[in-house]
C-alpha cells in the first residue's frame, strides 16, 4: 500500500520574509505560518540549520503572498539578490512600513 502525501496548499497566505542573523548575514524563507515559522528559527528547533547556527536576531522583511508559487517566485528572486540589494529591498521595506503605521499606537 502506497502512502501518500498530505496536499500542498497552492492557495492560501503565504509570506516570503528575511532574518537578520546576529552575525549581520540575512535569510530568506517562505512559509504558509509566519509565526510558527520564526519561532522554529528563534528555538533553533525545526528551523534552517542556517539560522540554527548564525542566531536569530530579527525579522527585517517580509511580504504576504495569496499564492504558493508567486511566494516561491519571490524568494528564488531574493534569493538571487547581492548583499547590497537585499539591503536595499529591507531598507524600501521599513520606509513603507513607517509610512503605514499611525502614530497613535504604532500600528
Amino acid at each position: 500500500m502506497i502512502k501518500l502525501r498530505k496536499p500542498i496548499k497552492r492557495k492560501d497566505n503565504f509570506f516570503v520574509y528575511i532574518i537578520q542573523c546576529k552575525d549581520g548575514t540575512y535569510y530568506t524563507g517562505y512559509t504558509n505560518n509566519l509565526h510558527r515559522r520564526l519561532e522554529q528559527h528563534n528555538s533553533g528547533k525545526g528551523g534552517a540549520k542556517y539560522t540554527k547556527w548564525k542566531g536569530f536576531e530579527k525579522l527585517v522583511y517580509k511580504k504576504k503572498h495569496k499564492y504558493f508559487k508567486n511566494a516561491l517566485n519571490e524568494e528564488r528572486k531574493i534569493k538571487q539578490l547581492r548583499r547590497k540589494q537585499k539591503i536595499d529591498l529591507i531598507k524600501v521595506f521599513a520606509r513603507t512600513k513607517r509610512k503605514y503605521q499611525s502614530p497613535e499606537n504604532g500600528k
